[in-house]
Parts: structure tokens; sequence; C-alpha cells
């Protein structure tokens, strides 16, 4: 693939309910706000991280960058869920040419796919502790099924597919640009419309994934099937329009079971850490994703896990000019754009 020498690029977060977009622009100064587009999308066009409809996906991301005025190709875009498979490994040591295949013959054993079926990528961590013959690595699997889907999209919407990265990892990315990489462990949590990420890091390394099938649509599913109405229209009640076939008390009552279902979910994801890393602790949790700004989620996972809950600020130490955006709806969304921001940092000469 060829790519203009300008190295900046499109952050594109392809979401089941939401696709954001995010756009900066880097000086001497450092990073700067250009665009940042959110726009909903109709339930269905993404199911499990699968795309189910690619043209309708491929013309709502058409519209968002049109609207918004996105005149930027080369966009950074990120896969996440059951066709993405993170590791840490110890391999032998090896020169670096022979590396990427001494990896893929190691990976098989970790892989529940064909190895024909999925591309790998890793991350040399740097020398085990324990023997300095050994690497730690970072393994990353992909469908490529999925791989292709994706950029498919982005092709299909007019546009140059640069970089194609985890959600979790561009997180990550948005977390450490923002809030830097302290010699602590932190618990990254971004929780979507149907899918919730658990990232654990330590030093700048992710320790401990796991993604689980839950998030803030199943609040939408279970207000569709008390009034009968579709998913859709769910949305629109949980957002505040009247209907006389559900109360406020009977959709707080919705929203409080499934944050209940959502902690204990995450607090058994944390138990599973701590079994398998006994000597392991985190101090905080960072929350990102639409359910990031239900305040009830946010006290009770604190009082389930005892420990500190705070809301990711992906935009810390981004400069954005006040003439041209509304604060107070960057501020609302901000959680939204955790990711699309952490991949808005790459760039085209990224390996």
């Amino acid at each position: 693939m060829i790519f203009r020498k300008k190295k900046h690029l499109v952050g594109l977060d392809l979401g089941s309910r939401t696709i954001k977009a995010c756009e900066l622009v880097q000086s001497q100064n450092g990073f700067s706000l250009k665009n940042l587009a959110l726009m909903d999308i109709e339930p269905g066009l993404i199911v499990d991280g699968m795309i189910s409809r690619s043209s309708e996906l491929a013309g709502a991301v058409r519209t968002l960058f049109s609207k918004h005025k996105i005149k930027e190709r080369n966009i950074a875009l990120a896969i996440g869920g059951y066709s993405v498979i993170m590791k840490n490994i110890t391999v032998k040591k090896t020169d670096e040419k022979a590396m990427h295949s001494f990896v893929t013959m190691e990976a098989e054993q970790y892989i529940p796919f064909d190895i024909n079926d999925v591309n790998i990528d890793f991350h040399v961590l740097g020398q085990n502790k324990h023997n300095a013959d050994q690497l730690d690595i970072l393994l990353v699997a992909a469908k490529k099924e999925i791989v292709e889907d994706y950029a498919g999209i982005v092709e299909a919407a007019g546009f140059s597919p640069a970089i194609i990265d985890i959600d979790a990892l561009a997180l990550q990315n948005c977390y450490e640009f923002n809030q830097g990489s302290e010699n602590n462990t932190s618990a990254l949590i971004d929780i979507g419309a149907s899918k919730t990420s658990l990232n654990i890091i330590k030093n700048s390394v992710p320790v401990f994934m796991r993604d689980v099938s839950l998030g803030c649509g199943q609040i939408d599913q279970q207000i569709a099937s008390h009034c009968g109405c579709s998913v859709a229209d769910a949305q629109k009640i949980k957002a505040g329009e009247h209907s006389d076939k559900i109360t406020e008390d009977e959709i707080a009552s919705i929203e409080t079971d499934v944050i209940k279902n959502w902690c204990a979910e995450i607090r058994r994801a944390i138990d599973f850490f701590y079994s398998t890393y006994p000597e392991e602790s985190f101090g905080q949790i960072i929350l990102s994703g639409g359910g990031a700004n239900m305040e009830e989620f946010r006290e009770l996972l604190a009082l389930e896990t005892s420990t500190h809950v705070e809301v990711i600020n992906p935009f810390t130490n981004i400069q954005i000019n006040r003439g041209q955006f509304d604060t107070a709806y960057i501020e609302k969304i901000a959680p939204q754009a955790a990711v699309c921001v952490g991949l808005a940092l790459r760039s085209v000469d990224d390996k």
C-alpha cells in the first residue's frame, strides 16, 4: 500500500450502536483537535463484532465524514471481540529476520483457530526477567475474515485503511498519552453497546485481557421487551421520550438490574485475574464507552471491587479550540471517544 508523505490520519471506531471519528493535528505545541464526529447507526449493522450489512455501514461512514467535512483519506480503525486473541508469551531469543516465523510456529498452541485463517503480529516487550535467553512478547492474532471485512468497509466508503489496531490497545494508547504510564497497575474497562472489554495493564504492558458480551444495548432490549416495541423506539424512551407502556421507575429498575449484572461479570473477571496473578493488584479502574457516564454504575462498581473508579478524559493533553467546538458536548461524549482518539494518535508510518 502506498501512503502519502503526510503522517496524519483519522481514527475511526466502528461500534455496534455508534460510529466515531477523530482527527488530530500535531504541531510543535502538541496535538490539537481538528475533527470529532459521532453518529448513531441502526441496530444490526454490526453484531458481536461481525459486520452483517456492509453496504449500509460503508454508507454511514461516508455520511459521517461528509457531514463533518473530514477530508483526510488515511484511516486507522480497530477490531476486537472473540475473533481477536491477545496473549503474553515467552519465546527463545532469535534474530529479527527469523522472529516472525518462530513466533508464528509458537502461536499455534495458543490460538483456537486454524493458523492459516489468522493474521499474526507481535510486539517484543523485553527480556524475560527469569531467563536472559528468552523474550517476553505480546502476541496478537486476528481472523483474516474480520480484518478484511473491516478494511473493506473503509475502502467501500472511499478511504484507505492505513492501520488496523485492536480496540483495547487503542484505548490503552489514549489512556497513557493523557494520563501517563506510571509504574502501577490499572484496569481499563470499556462499556460499549454490546461488548465490554477489560484490559489490565502493568507498567504499560497488558497483563490480562477479556471481552464479555454485555453493554448498554441490554437496557434497550429489556425496555423493548417490556413495552413490546422496537429497539430503536426503546432507545428513544431511554433518552426521555414519554411512553404510556413504561414508567420512569420501571426504566430505573431495568437500568439497575443491568448495571448489577455488569458489575458481577466484571468482578468475576477481576477475580480470575487475581487467581491467575495472586501477587498482583491494581489501584484504579478507568472507565470509557457509553456506559461510563452512568453514575449508578460507577458507584456500584467502586463498591463491588473496593477500587477507585474514574472516567477517562481522552482530551486531557489535547488542545481544543473553544471557538470551534462546544466544550460541554465534548465533555459529555468524551468517554465514547477514547478509542478513536487512541487511533488518531497513530501515524501512517507506525509499525
